[in-house]
């Protein structure tokens, strides 16, 4: 069985999307109708923005969304994934994918949560890090033991968690994690505390925007970042699309579960076509990948 994942933030590029808007028509359509959709062009900024502007949250979750989803819909008949999955943000590509989200509806969801991250973000000082080369039993161990907020946010590999929380509890962490052994303990260029409590203001505010929107059966199984298991269910998925923002993106053991399912082939849809298929390679190496 063939699964498509679907990349979140920090698989942005400089002149993202490009291609497809200059060499394919149905691809240009569905980027000038993003533009309208979001009432400014993004694609001035996904095609001529430098690095900067592009790691603005409010403009990489949509552009992410878009480059991933247009690519998936001009490959036309190529495009027939058994299972689907997502790396936070990818989720809600995944879910457009799978036809459980119309494409407008989808985009206009990322756009909310991004402008709600965002303003999450400022409200408290906060950051992220990836701790490398410790079990994840003992990063947990050591963010429990922190009185700051610190938690841990991105299961994404074998050896590989990221953690969220304040400014303090991060960098009290990453001192421990390198004490206890880690390879690398470094603090993320990012803007906040994604995955943790921290964003509980981000979800009181997108759950209304969700719940207003419909959802359909998907046409294959979607695998949720939050319990790491398929659903088709378009309730617990709207359900698991509302905790996403405070609950870890548990990625290792959606692949674990995924291979257990029967896929045998990912193929990564969307950003550099790198980042997800390197951790499937860490989960379990026999495994082929691809980039669409």
């Amino acid at each position: 069985m063939k699964a498509y994942i679907f990349p979140g933030q920090g698989s942005q590029f400089e002149g993202m999307g490009k291609d497809m808007y200059e060499n394919n028509g149905y691809a240009k359509e569905l980027f000038e109708q993003a533009n309208e959709v979001l009432g400014y062009r993004i694609t001035e900024v996904m095609f001529e923005g430098d690095a900067e502007a592009l790691k603005q949250t409010k403009i990489t979750q949509p552009a992410v969304f878009l480059h991933s989803i247009i690519r998936a819909k001009i490959a036309g008949n190529d495009f027939q994934p058994g299972a689907v999955a997502g790396h936070s943000l990818g989720e809600f590509s995944a879910l457009v994918a799978a036809d459980a989200l119309a494409f407008e509806d989808g985009l206009r969801l990322v756009h909310q949560r991004a402008l709600a991250m965002q303003k999450a973000c400022e409200a408290v000082e906060s950051t992220m890090a990836a701790v490398i080369g410790l079990d994840d039993e003992a990063v947990e161990k050591i963010c429990a033991g922190i009185a700051e907020t610190v938690v841990p946010a991105n299961y994404n590999c074998p050896g590989q968690l990221v953690i969220s929380g304040t400014v303090k509890g991060i960098e009290e962490a990453v001192e421990q994690c390198k004490a206890a052994g880690a390879l690398k303990a470094v603090v993320l260029q990012v803007g906040g505390a994604f995955h943790s409590p921290l964003m509980q203001p981000a979800k009181d505010e997108l759950q209304a925007a969700i719940e207003a929107t419909h959802f359909a059966k998907p046409v294959c199984p979607i695998y949720q970042n939050v319990n790491a298991k398929a659903e088709s269910d378009p309730g617990k998925i709207r359900q698991n699309l509302v905790d996403q923002l405070t609950a870890p993106v548990r990625w290792t053991q959606t692949m674990q579960h995924m291979i257990a399912d029967g896929v045998s082939e990912f193929i990564e849809v969307g950003g550099t076509g790198k980042t997800l298929r390197s951790f499937v390679a860490r989960v379990d190496r026999r495994f082929p990948t691809a980039a669409l």
